[in-house]
């Protein structure tokens, strides 16, 4: 007698896929800090996407705001929840623009090699996940290789993509959001009160005018981005947060004081307010050991 597959018996009909909304919930409420637009915006677009059963194009989101705080966090998260392996599940492709396409001059290999590993990671897995870091570093051109998988087409080639999601981050558009962000503070209202309307069209403008092949691509003139979600420059308090959770991953529960020493140690800005860290949260995991008994 033939086992059954156990592959076949998830909702997704493929046991790579978890598509664990509750969690991914759970860990932008209890892991991401600062971020309400980040984690209002993607938790919905995700989820609505997923519950979807005949989409009329893959899910683009694309991911904006200063180094450090917290668009590779996110991504990782949605690919933990998502699929069984993560990161590291043969459903998700990484590409790190200065890594992965280094050389200008060999912009139509690397447009060759984006295409076919977009096209045999779709019929591996069809709800794929595609992440693109640094993706203002992209040479002009590249992304336009695989802009028609990310179009309202029923197929390409004879494949789907409608089920694929595609996520873009970038720095293109910090300087806007710490203005807003800035604004707000100034003025004395909360930061949580800054909505997609007061960061989004002003975060599409700057990466429509800035220079790179992101920026230039026919995902922005074919407005084939569903959301541009913006990432605040992350506060004091907020730094202290991500200390306590790099304790906790290590086991250990440091007092106040101590979070307040590791936050001390962050260099702020804007000169005179001194109101948002330079590096985000970024460094904060390396940054405890000098602060370790």
């Amino acid at each position: 007698m033939m086992r059954p597959n156990k592959c076949l018996l998830g909702i997704s009909g493929d046991c790579r896929v978890t598509n664990n909304i509750t969690g991914l919930a759970r860990d932008l409420e209890l892991r991401l800090h600062g971020q309400h637009l980040a984690h209002s915006v993607v938790l919905k677009a995700v989820q609505g996407f997923i519950s979807n059963p005949d989409p009329n194009k893959p899910l683009t989101l694309s991911f904006h705001g200063w180094s450090g705080t917290g668009k590779n966090f996110v991504a990782r998260l949605v690919a933990d929840n998502l699929y069984r392996d993560g990161v590291k599940s043969e459903c998700v492709r990484l590409f790190i623009a200065p890594f992965h396409f280094p050389h200008a001059k060999l912009v139509d290999v690397y447009k060759g090699q984006l295409r076919e590993a977009v096209r045999d990671t779709v019929l591996r897995c069809q709800q794929a996940l595609f992440i693109f870091d640094e993706a203002e570093k992209l040479h002009p051109g590249l992304i336009d290789a695989v802009k028609p998988y990310m179009d309202h087409y029923d197929n390409v080639d004879g494949v789907s993509y409608r089920r694929a999601i595609f996520l873009f981050l970038s720095n293109i558009g910090g300087a806007a959001i710490n203005d807003v962000t800035l604004d707000f503070w100034h003025s004395g209202q909360n930061r949580e009160d800054i909505g997609m309307e007061d960061l989004e069209h002003r975060i599409r403008s700057e990466a429509v005018e800035s220079q790179g092949g992101f920026a230039q691509s026919e995902l922005m003139s074919g407005h084939l981005i569903d959301f541009f979600v913006p990432f605040l420059p992350l506060e004091y308090r907020h730094v202290k947060l991500c200390a306590r959770d790099a304790y906790a991953a290590r086991g250990l529960q440091p007092s106040e004081a101590t979070l307040d020493e590791v936050a001390k140690a962050m260099v702020y800005a804007p000169k005179e307010e001194k109101l948002f860290s330079v590096q985000g949260c970024k460094s904060i995991p390396q940054r405890i050991n000098f602060f370790l008994p």
